[in-house]
């Protein structure tokens, strides 16, 4: 199945994380705080398919060891938080975090939303290459690559994601709860402000060409171009 690094400096929480994905057939590598896990994917940074990060820890915390991670590899990134603030979550989307689950959590749930940010991974990687250009806006849908007026984009891969379902749908005004279902993959739980504060970075990301990216009111999003 997957390798997975389990990053928590709690050790009942990575123990119970390795219970359940290891009965799913999954490899667990598991650090004690940000420190390690950097230390870890810097000897083997092509190791691990996902990576488990808490936030609060010793040493070095969550955010700042994604930060030093993302500069070595693109593995998927799922943050367990204690707080669920807001202001949390954005700054981790903003790092190029796939997803949240708030502490405590139901290890079955954990375990759904790790195979369906792996499915969306998996499946993205295959097909044929194509690309797809709306004036300075160029996506390379391969090799996953975005690039506005010649110049390369680093999009996390849940942007990457969103903008590629918009994209392949142009033109056709999609609901909130169509790209929640289709973008994240699954029951989505609380509000709508995970799916805002992606496309506001998203926006951000692709500069002048956010304006292709139309809100439609009471409804959701469409991307509007020829």
């Amino acid at each position: 199945m997957y390798n997975i690094l389990v990053v928590d400096d709690e050790e009942k929480i990575r123990t119970l994380i390795r219970k359940y994905a290891e009965f799913e057939g999954n490899s667990v590598t598991e650090a004690e705080n940000g420190m390690q896990a950097v230390e870890i994917c810097r000897r083997e940074p092509n190791k691990f398919d996902i990576i488990i990060m808490d936030v609060m820890m010793p040493e070095l915390d969550g955010f700042s060891a994604v930060a030093e991670i993302r500069k070595i590899s693109a593995a998927p990134v799922l943050m367990l938080s204690a707080r669920g603030e807001e202001y949390d979550k954005i700054h981790g989307f903003e790092l190029g975090v796939d997803d949240y689950v708030v502490k405590p959590f139901s290890p079955k749930e954990l375990m759904m939303r790790i195979n369906a940010i792996m499915n969306r991974v998996n499946s993205s990687a295959g097909g044929e290459k194509s690309t797809a250009e709306f004036e300075g806006l160029k996506i390379d849908f391969d090799a996953r690559i975005v690039t506005v007026d010649g110049q390369r984009v680093e999009l996390s891969p849940k942007e990457y994601d969103l903008l590629i379902y918009l994209v392949k749908n142009k033109n056709i005004a999609l609901t909130r709860e169509t790209l929640i279902t289709n973008v994240w993959g699954y029951d989505f739980y609380g509000d709508d402000r995970t799916l805002d504060t992606h496309i506001k970075l998203l926006r951000k990301s692709i500069g002048e060409y956010s304006r292709f990216i139309v809100t439609i009111r009471g409804v959701g999003y469409r991307f509007e171009a020829e």
